[in-house]
């Protein structure tokens, strides 16, 4: 194991695919000569050329439209979006087409996409480029969705994303580059779909995913010293969703908070709770409760920004309620 940032892990990820497959290739604004927005593919224009590190215009239908293009004859793209914000620029391309082309073909051909997409609040950078859009892009089916929450996943999973022959959204946290954890050596390939224990627990389970599994895994640390023992399950894939490990921690627990970043209403905590009220009733001690963001655009004041996100005194504080 070595210990490195979520940054070094995907930087890692992308060499180690396109060393391996050479039709790999990186497309999208500042990915080459700037060597990307938040330094992920710095070094890899030198190292791979502009062939397989393509700097384009400021034009998202064109970055997703030149990928879904160059999937179907047989590439590998990986397309970089500067931030999931700018996805709604390409919507009709992401949803309409790369979700769907394969399925209307009658799968006639494969459709391996990549789109990587920095997501989340916490950098001050306003309302529009801050936001948490992860549950409108689960709703489509075609279309898988990916948000890892450790370095090690991180890796993994894009691996694994890259080799897929599906399309796939990657969603990166903007405020998580530099956690650290650590990565197994050698090969690291983790399946999509499949979710995650990463704290064990016996008192409530804690459902959550990216930078919930983060905050998730400080409040349990806090609620531990108060005797209170929280199991986490990480949801790491949102499209397929994995309800198994949920639904085996809640039988066990009786008592379940979802956190995400994302507005409660119609969210993914929305969709995991109502999976639990619908295949484990029986087992429901308490009310299921969501922490999320506040219902408003996120403010570009730091104060208030913070105010509106979900923080781990507000995840305590849900935990305490269950359990009372």
């Amino acid at each position: 194991m070595t210990k490195i940032t979520m940054r070094e892990a995907i930087s890692q990820a992308l060499m180690e695919e396109m060393d391996r497959d050479p039709a790999v290739f990186i497309l999208g604004e500042e990915v080459g000569v700037w060597g990307g927005t938040y330094a992920v593919t710095k070094g890899f224009y030198d190292k791979y050329g502009p062939q397989r590190v393509k700097d384009t215009p400021i034009a998202e239908n064109a970055i997703i439209g030149a990928a879904i293009g160059a999937a179907m004859v047989g590439q590998r793209p990986v397309a970089e979006l500067m931030t999931i914000n700018f996805a709604f620029s390409a919507m009709d391309y992401i949803v309409n087409q790369a979700a769907k082309l394969r399925y209307m073909f009658g799968g006639q051909f494969t459709l391996p996409l990549v789109i990587r997409a920095v997501g989340g609040g916490g950098r001050q950078l306003g309302a529009t480029h801050s936001q948490t859009p992860d549950a409108i892009f689960a709703h489509f089916p075609g279309l898988k969705v990916v948000s890892p929450g450790t370095p090690a996943d991180a890796k993994g999973l894009l691996k694994s994303a890259i080799r897929s022959n599906d399309p796939i959204l990657f969603i990166e946290h903007a405020t998580m580059y530099q956690v650290r954890g650590e990565v197994p050596e050698g090969e690291v390939l983790i399946p999509i779909g499949k979710s995650k224990v990463q704290r064990e627990g016996s008192d409530l389970t804690i459902v959550t995913y990216c930078k919930g599994l983060e905050l998730s895994m400080k409040a349990a640390d806090e609620l531990a010293k108060e005797g209170i023992e929280a199991e986490i399950v990480d949801l790491r894939t949102l499209r397929p969703l994995d309800m198994e490990p949920v639904l085996e921690s809640f039988k066990k627990t009786n008592r379940a908070i979802v956190v995400e970043e994302g507005w409660k209403s119609y969210g993914v905590g929305a969709e995991i709770v109502s999976r639990i009220y619908e295949e484990a009733f029986d087992y429901v001690d308490a009310p299921i409760l969501r922490v999320a963001q506040k219902e408003v655009p996120l403010p570009y004041n730091r104060t208030l920004e913070q105010a509106a996100l979900p923080q781990v005194p507000d995840i305590i504080a849900a935990a305490k309620e269950v359990l009372k």
